[in-house]
């Protein structure tokens, strides 16, 4: 069956059930006891059921991307030797939010849910009926997940819900970073000018103006751009003054104590110290008006490269032809003579939502011993590259080689297209992951390699916490007014200044917006993230 045939079916069938559900009315759910499996269900050892059985398992997948994954060899010879048979549901991203309004409202769900694109935190909590408390079943059926969550805590800690109980399944993706978004400088700028790589915020105002005013591309035109963006000014240019925002939503750690750090005194610094930087000229004056594809154009100029300075995954990510030109550096030291990085300090590895089983399967024992199956450093290497022996080599010496993608295929293209990748999930040992050998030059292996320049300096983040359904319907109003009022404020003051004389004003008129009742609530879900056993 062809994707787009299946997505039709899917959208048909969805309908029909939302139909039948208005028909019969909307009742309550209640929690579900486990249907019974039947007597071919075998609680250890392969197959997991003497007679087959078929399981719905809906996933999204971005763009259109389409499910050439379900061709990956672990995931076949899962089929054979567990006798479960997988009908996917597979769905673009461009389709999904849509459709998925349709099914909550319908209430009518597929056994499993696979990865976490597929439904949010408030999806599942505002619909937690639809979905089983995973446990029991952990606890019985998946030795696996048990002993990563043994090895791991985090994972059990994201993955708790306000209820104490666990819904969703997690993840640990293998040989992923600490740090995120790297500063990223054009060393050939600095050879050219003779100039040392920039080791504080003086330093780097130096380079700027260096950068700004000594031709270092050689093309006779004043057009260098020292540091440019779109929209917004990167919360990573501010790492320097102690700022880092991993999860995007203004929530620092401060001696573990959750802070809004807009409303404190080193964003103050942070801002006037951009502002000095843009009216001079060293930041893109356009930097809040222009879009991602506009600020493309620019990190891609076809004749010459014109930008000095960001902050990135890798250097080579989006500078085009000119990206041999750039490498990434140490963090920026602050005022306080301290470096800070975006990151955290466990790795950048960890994720929930993997996995759901519904109230709607009959056969919750037999999902989640099949999900158990993804939860061994083999399966999981499978299922985030490829298979061994297609993507991934499996050497005498107990070592993993990715193999380098077919001509004219970048290697996460490639990745995405032989694996359900960053979704689903899967666990690789902390312990294993030295046994994996990536390529250092590029993509996965050369994050590694610059992550260290960094990865000492990574800050402990506020962390992904969970919210209840009574804090989901308060968070929007709050979230949506002060931050759209510190967003504002902020390009306000980087490009006219003024932040001194109007910080008190500011800061008065964020308390009225509900700050301190943000705060509370995002204390209050970290306290129940800290306090999981």
């Amino acid at each position: 069956m062809s994707n787009a045939i299946g997505k039709r079916l899917l959208v048909t069938g969805v309908l029909s059930f939302t139909m039948l559900f208005n028909l019969i009315g909307c009742s309550e759910t209640t929690e579900e006891a486990p249907a019974e499996t039947g007597s071919g269900f075998n609680k250890e050892g392969l197959p997991i059921t003497s007679e087959p059985v078929t399981l719905d398992v809906l996933t999204v997948r971005w763009g259109n991307m389409g499910d050439t994954f379900k061709a990956n060899a672990w995931l076949q010879e899962l089929e054979k030797s567990t006798n479960v048979k997988i009908n996917w549901q597979v769905m673009s991203s461009n389709d999904w939010g849509e459709q998925k309004s349709i099914m909550l409202a319908s209430g009518t769900l597929p056994d499993i849910i696979f990865g976490d694109i597929v439904f949010s935190d408030s999806d599942i909590v505002n619909n937690l009926s639809y979905f089983r408390p995973l446990d029991d079943l952990i606890d019985e059926y998946m030795p696996n997940l048990k002993a990563a969550l043994e090895e791991t805590p985090e994972m059990r800690k994201i993955s708790t819900f306000p209820d104490g109980k666990m819904y969703s399944l997690p993840a640990r993706l293998p040989s992923r970073p600490t740090t995120t978004m790297q500063p990223v400088i054009n060393k050939a700028w600095l050879d050219r000018l003779g100039l040392e790589i920039p080791d504080n915020i003086d330093d780097l105002y130096s380079v700027f103006k260096a950068f700004k005013e000594r031709d270092p591309n050689r093309n006779g035109i004043a057009d260098e751009i020292p540091f440019s963006g779109s929209v917004d000014i990167s919360m990573d240019f501010l790492n320097p003054f102690g700022i880092t925002d991993l999860n995007n939503n203004s929530m620092m750690l401060k001696d573990d104590t959750p802070v809004f750090f807009p409303a404190t005194n080193e964003y103050k610094e942070a801002i006037k110290w951009t502002h000095k930087l843009y009216s001079e000229g060293l930041i893109d004056q356009e930097l809040f008006t222009q879009d991602n594809t506009m600020s493309t154009a620019k990190q891609q100029n076809p004749d010459a490269a014109i930008i000095g300075f960001s902050n990135q995954w890798i250097p080579d990510a989006v500078f085009g032809k000119w990206k041999d030109e750039y490498a990434t550096i140490p963090p920026i030291a602050g005022l306080d003579g301290k470096r800070y990085q975006t990151g955290d300090p466990v790795g950048l590895s960890l994720r929930r939502n993997e996995l759901l089983i519904t109230t709607s399967s009959e056969h919750p024992e037999i999902a989640a011993r099949w999900a158990d199956q993804f939860y061994t450093n083999e399966a999981s290497i499978q299922n985030f590259w490829g298979a061994i022996g297609t993507v991934i080599e499996k050497r005498d010496d107990g070592t993993y080689a990715l193999m380098s993608p077919p001509e004219g295929t970048g290697a996460d293209a490639w990745y995405w297209e032989q694996s359900v990748r960053d979704f689903g999930p899967k666990y690789v040992s902390p312990d294993f992951e030295k046994n994996i050998i990536l390529d250092e030059t590029t993509g996965d292996g050369l994050k590694l390699v610059i992550d260290k320049l960094g990865s000492e300096h990574v800050t402990t983040p506020f962390p992904n916490v969970m919210y209840s359904a009574e804090e989901f319907q308060e968070l929007p109003t709050l979230t949506t007014d002060i931050d759209s009022f510190v967003k504002t404020t902020r390009a306000q003051w980087i490009t006219k200044g003024n932040v001194d004389e109007e910080w008190d004003g500011y800061i008065k008129q964020l308390n009225a917006m509900g700050l301190e009742r943000l705060v509370e609530i995002r204390t209050e879900a970290y306290k129940r993230y800290t306090n999981v056993e």
